[in-house]
């Protein structure tokens, strides 16, 4: 469903503070005994590298501050390597060596605290991913934008995914929205908007628009960088999707742009459509912001629909969520609702196919038949609306 009126993962953070205690010593040797979460390997034809760096936009003033100051952000680069020796396919290297680890520790403190798991669950899981220096040209460029409370290593799985077909991905932790963000100086910034604003039409509108300058801000500084990527596109799970269709309104340098289950609040592109290719994949049938967005649309469009899909389905988490106590933690109805009922394995492939079947088309001009409709491959993907060829 689309997240507004509640923050879907604040609001798990907060079922499970106030579910049942575990002791510092019960967590400890659970973490320890349990074994490696591997994500599901990337499929194409590239090894993947990764590498996190600090941007300030010194131009704007962060709104949610507690004192004036720059806006500053961590993003996270994902991008094609070249093979190393020993290493097989696509994000298969030597074990543990040079691997990137899936969050820093810092972070995943703050998440595993919220959902009152065991620490060091999150280091179980792995990337299968190297850290490298190097950033290579390329000719595409991703920016991916995360749910509202939530932060950039719950999309490591696509982020990986696309990169492994050619793509630099950039994925950007939105400061003071997300749970949490580290800085290299050793800074921990939690999330702080509001979880229940008085006027929510001019809470949606102001964080739309600081993420969509957010994303703005970072294909500029990649461009500084001398990457040059000649097309650029977007990609945003709930809140990030909003941001991405706003900033694809704003800036005519993104070429395409995706929303992973994002209702279109905040932004005028739910009324007036855009005219480049935009595809939403939903876990819900319909939404209001959806329908005005399907009747307003004037490029290229899709709408699908995941069928069973929960409104966490896009993201790492329902991988793994079962194997570190999540289920135990979670009640009923919010687990369905984020996760759903359709099987983590489909979910992860239906969504990494289609999604890299969108950028391929619409940044690299390759064939992509998957968009053309239903397809036996997966079922679970619904073709709600569709626009162009």
């Amino acid at each position: 469903m689309p997240a507004r009126r509640s923050l879907l993962l604040g609001a798990a953070v907060a079922a499970t503070a106030a579910a049942l205690p575990v002791t510092a010593a019960h967590t400890a040797v659970a973490a320890t005994a349990a074994g490696p979460l591997p994500l599901p390997r990337p499929t194409g034809a590239h090894p993947v590298g990764t590498r996190s760096l600090p941007a300030t936009d010194h131009s704007r003033t962060d709104p949610f501050a507690s004192r004036p100051g720059p806006r500053e952000l961590m993003v996270q680069l994902w991008f094609p390597t070249a093979r190393h020796a020993g290493q097989g396919p696509a994000g298969r290297g030597p074990a543990d060596q040079g691997h990137a680890g899936y969050t820093d520790a810092p972070t995943a403190a703050v998440l595993e605290a919220g959902w009152g798991v065991a620490a060091g669950s999150l280091a179980r899981v792995r990337t299968g991913v190297r850290q490298a220096r190097r950033v290579p040209d390329r000719p595409t460029l991703i920016l991916l934008s995360h749910g509202r409370g939530s932060v950039r290593a719950l999309t490591t799985s696509l982020a990986a995914e696309l990169a492994s077909h050619g793509h630099l991905v950039a994925a950007v932790d939105h400061t003071h929205d997300a749970a949490a963000v580290h800085f290299p100086d050793g800074r921990l910034i939690r999330g702080s908007l509001p979880s229940a604003p008085e006027d929510w039409d001019a809470q949606d509108r102001l964080e739309t628009f600081v993420r969509a300058a957010d994303l703005r801000f970072v294909a500029d500084e990649l461009t500084a960088r001398r990457l040059a990527p000649r097309r650029i596109g977007l990609l945003g799970h709930s809140m990030g999707g909003a941001a991405a269709a706003e900033a694809m309104r704003q800036d005519p340098r993104f070429a395409a742009g995706m929303d992973l289950d994002g209702g279109l609040f905040g932004t005028a592109v739910a009324d007036r459509g855009l005219d480049r290719p935009f595809l939403l994949l939903t876990s819900s049938p319909d939404h209001e912001t959806w329908a005005r967005w399907r009747a307003a649309q004037q490029g290229w469009g899709r709408h699908l629909h995941l069928a069973g899909g929960g409104h966490l389905s896009a993201t790492d988490l329902p991988g793994y969520a079962e194997a570190i106590g999540l289920r135990e933690r979670w009640p009923e109805p919010l687990w369905g609702e984020l996760l759903g009922t359709v099987a983590p394995d489909r979910a992860t492939a239906a969504v990494r196919a289609f999604t890299v079947a969108f950028f391929g088309r619409f940044l690299a001009h390759r064939p992509a038949p998957l968009l053309r409709g239903p397809s036996a491959r997966f079922p679970e993907i619904e073709f709600r609306w569709s626009r162009g060829r």
